[in-house]
């Protein structure tokens, strides 16, 4: 069962499904925020897991980011991570007021970049009981490692290009990724993550018309700024589930989340898929299954 939820946000409003068991009643329900990853809109990876935990009884809320899919906010295709975390915070903020759902056991799955958004509201906002991840990035992280001739040399060109922005009123948008097969091949890029994203988000796989693979770029300098781990140590007590791809990309996200755990002050449970690939964990249901049981096991136990 999924029902729609338009959820307040300070000026605008975020749009939002919440999945629910079909045999929702009686006991307050357990419930999950989810943070999918960047680029992504609440009809795919989010939906994704968010039916399987409701088929196995876990309520759970998924959010298109502000600025994005079919969430209020101007300017369009922002990804400013700080914005992002507070998305989750107002989703909880609406969880918390919805009938049948217990406020008091409410837990975040955060995936890919979206892992990193929910390890860094989970750290301070403590009304988060658990932390689940599956293939968790810290996306400043990756960007910072993007950047052929370093961060601080980006940000002195982001700096430059905003200037001339400002001059014309004409906002730049980056590619996510390139749009199709034939542009990446056409731009060298034959990396196997890069083509299973691709598959993944650009054809009738898994492509969602609100997911437009567009990134405003003036985004890109918080980006650059960002920590998702920044004091996990010392802040985020709550128990955490981390959940990896065992085939090792170029994506980082099996050292993000192997960071992640040694840094955590309660990791709890640790699971490495083998053979699944970190797109392939978006929607391969072998893979997504997997997680799906062992999320489960984990949210019953901690929530």
């Amino acid at each position: 069962m999924r029902r729609h939820l338009t959820i307040p946000r300070g000026p605008i409003e975020l749009a939002a499904d919440l999945h629910l068991p079909d045999d929702a009643g009686g006991e307050p329900l357990r419930a999950v925020v989810l943070s999918t990853p960047g680029s992504s809109v609440k009809e795919q990876i989010g939906a994704n897991y968010a039916s399987r935990l409701a088929a196995r009884g876990i309520a759970a809320l998924v959010v298109d980011p502000a600025h994005q899919g079919a969430s209020g906010g101007e300017p369009r295709d922002l990804e400013d991570p700080y914005r992002r975390g507070e998305d989750i915070s107002y989703a909880i903020d609406a969880l918390g007021t919805t009938p049948g759902i217990d406020p008091n056991r409410i837990g975040v799955l955060g995936i890919c970049a979206g892992g990193g958004y929910a390890v860094h509201t989970a750290r301070t906002d403590h009304r988060i009981k658990a932390v689940g991840t599956v293939v968790p990035s810290d996306i400043g992280t990756a960007f910072r490692g993007f950047q052929p001739g370093g961060p601080a040399a980006a940000l002195d060109a982001m700096a430059a290009a905003r200037t001339q922005e400002n001059r014309t009123g004409e906002l730049n948008r980056a590619n996510w990724l390139p749009d199709t097969l034939d542009d990446a091949r056409a731009a060298g890029s034959t990396d196997v993550d890069t083509t299973q994203a691709i598959t993944y988000y650009r054809t009738e796989r898994g492509h969602h018309e609100n997911s437009t693979n567009r990134r405003l770029s003036r985004g890109d300098a918080l980006l650059l700024g960002y920590d998702a781990f920044h004091l996990v140590d010392e802040l985020m007590t709550q128990p955490l589930q981390v959940i990896l791809a065992g085939r090792i990309g170029s994506t980082g996200s099996y050292e993000a989340g192997m960071k992640l755990w040694k840094l955590a002050p309660n990791p709890v449970d640790l699971m490495v898929i083998d053979g699944a690939g970190h797109y392939e964990m978006y929607d391969v249901p072998e893979y997504v299954d997997a997680a799906a049981d062992r999320l489960t096991a984990f949210y019953t136990d901690h929530l």
